[in-house]
């Protein structure tokens, strides 16, 4: 990471959400790239107004800011995507885990993918992304990017009403302790070059599509407006975002779905669903 790529950087000892913090700078208007570092938040929020904590120490929190002049309004996603896969290749590297062992669950959260107990696969959240966005198409957008990555968390400190769906990377690697300042750096630096490549019009499609847990499975799908559904994933668009899910009455036989959450299933091959490339 060159020292050029942040305009600004802050580390904290506790705020109420680096979300905010980073969204106050960038209206006050601090250029990007901004990043907001904590070692505690006292509000964290993740997806849908739930609440996000985790212990001092067990943690890595943190939240970036852009202003995207540069990214076409439709492909603003591709900043959480981007940071999501900067952040798997780093986790990769600091717990010592085979390449590819952390997955996406779409749209934005790190799991781990293992066989549970009873031999069925299992898929754990090692951490979740909260992107925020304000002006999209006019002259000034500005995106927040909120992430939180359960580091050096032992099971045993786990909330007892998280502890079946949740692990850390210190789990991941068979409890071997996480350096968070190493696993920063280790972010940091892949970052700087995945956001310059995505400046450049390059997106990483094939890790994005490669890290997917959910392609190929059967999976629950909660909707903002209450309802939920079984259905069949068969990949994610590139160009917008959405994951692809099989419709026997749709005229193509699939749809996209561009707001909803995965519920907390585990995964079931799906023999009837092909594998869509994504492309």
């Amino acid at each position: 990471m060159t020292t050029a790529f942040f305009a600004r950087q802050e580390r904290f000892d506790a705020v109420g959400s680096t979300n905010d913090v980073v969204r106050d700078w960038l209206a006050g208007g601090t250029p990007e790239v901004c990043l907001a570092v904590a070692d505690e938040q006292t509000a964290g929020r993740g997806r849908n107004g739930r609440t996000w904590s985790a212990p001092r120490g067990a943690a890595l929190l943190l939240s970036l800011g852009f202003r995207p002049r540069w990214l076409a309004p439709e492909h603003t996603w591709r900043l959480a995507a981007t940071a999501a896969l900067a952040m798997a290749d780093a986790a990769e590297e600091a717990a010592g885990l085979p390449d590819g062992l952390i997955r996406l669950k779409w749209p934005n959260d790190l799991v781990r993918v293992a066989d549970g107990a009873d031999g069925q696969t299992e898929v754990r959240k090692v951490a979740g992304l909260l992107g925020e966005t304000a002006g999209l198409g006019s002259d000034d957008p500005r995106v927040v990017v909120g992430l939180g990555i359960n580091a050096d968390w032992p099971a045993s400190a786990f909330p007892p009403q998280l502890a079946g769906t949740m692990t850390s990377l210190r789990e991941a690697s068979g409890g071997r302790p996480v350096d968070l300042a190493l696993l920063l750096d280790a972010f940091l630096s892949r970052l700087e070059v995945r956001i310059e490549a995505l400046r450049g019009g390059r997106f990483d499609v094939a890790d994005w599509i490669a890290r997917q847990a959910t392609t190929g499975h059967t999976i629950r799908l909660d909707h903002p407006d209450g309802r939920s559904e079984i259905v069949s994933a068969l990949g994610v668009d590139v160009g917008t975002g959405a994951l692809v899910v099989a419709d026997p009455a749709a005229a193509n036989g699939e749809r996209s779905v561009h707001a909803a959450e995965i519920g907390r299933l585990r995964l079931e091959p799906d023999d009837r669903a092909p594998v869509r490339s994504g492309v």
